[in-house]
């Protein structure tokens, strides 16, 4: 995900400070990938420096300023905004696809990966656990959408909420086929003559609520 796209995204609707930003983008995204406001700062100061926003204002410190400024920093409200070149880079960002060719590292795809080269491992009960957590964060999930301002989303930021809850549902869903592949792959390979044994245990049958679409 591209915090600098994103943060330019959200400055296009006006100056902000750092914890504003943060604020909106976390409103939007509902708090599935909260911020740390250094990121941001970093941030704003790359973008600054490339020419994608600039500084229009300073104001009264804020809550985390307030905090630096008892570690002995003056600094202030700096806001900023977008400038022409970042709105056309925003712009770029909605008309292009999201590349496929470099993904991102998946930690659960690695650990099975590795898992499986290791002697000694016991392959099916990693593959059991993780269809459990994955289960249980499934119907966390699908609970949301039942409830609260993603089930009727009114507001633009409910709706944006509600897609990003729908994301993590379809994210959950396929993790789990993915699971029941790889397990059923793993008994076929146990199978096979000549093949190196990979310690596998049935897990137990798990099952998760209907997801709400």
């Amino acid at each position: 995900m591209s915090i600098r796209q994103a943060m330019l995204a959200i400055l296009e609707r006006g100056p902000m400070y750092g914890y504003q930003l943060r604020a909106e983008f976390e409103q939007r995204t509902g708090e599935t990938w909260p911020l740390n406001i250094g990121q941001v700062y970093t941030t704003l100061t790359r973008l600054e420096r490339d020419g994608l926003v600039e500084v229009v204002g300073h104001g009264g410190a804020d809550e985390g300023d307030r905090a630096a400024d008892q570690a002995g920093s003056d600094r202030q409200h700096v806001s900023y905004r977008a400038t022409e070149a970042g709105r056309s880079e925003v712009s770029a960002w909605f008309a292009t696809p999201v590349p496929r060719t470099q993904p991102a590292r998946d930690e659960l795809a690695i650990k099975l990966a590795i898992a499986v080269t290791l002697p000694g491992v016991d392959v099916g009960t990693i593959i059991q656990r993780q269809r459990s957590a994955t289960m249980a964060s499934l119907q966390d999930y699908t609970r949301l959408k039942r409830t609260g301002r993603a089930a009727t989303p009114e507001e633009p930021a409910d709706l944006a909420w509600s897609l990003v809850l729908d994301s993590l549902v379809f994210d959950a869903e396929a993790e789990v086929r993915w699971l029941d592949h790889c397990e059923a792959r793993l008994r076929r390979a146990a199978l096979e003559p000549g093949r190196g044994a990979v310690r596998h245990e049935s897990p137990a049958v798990t099952t998760a609520e209907e997801p709400v679409r």
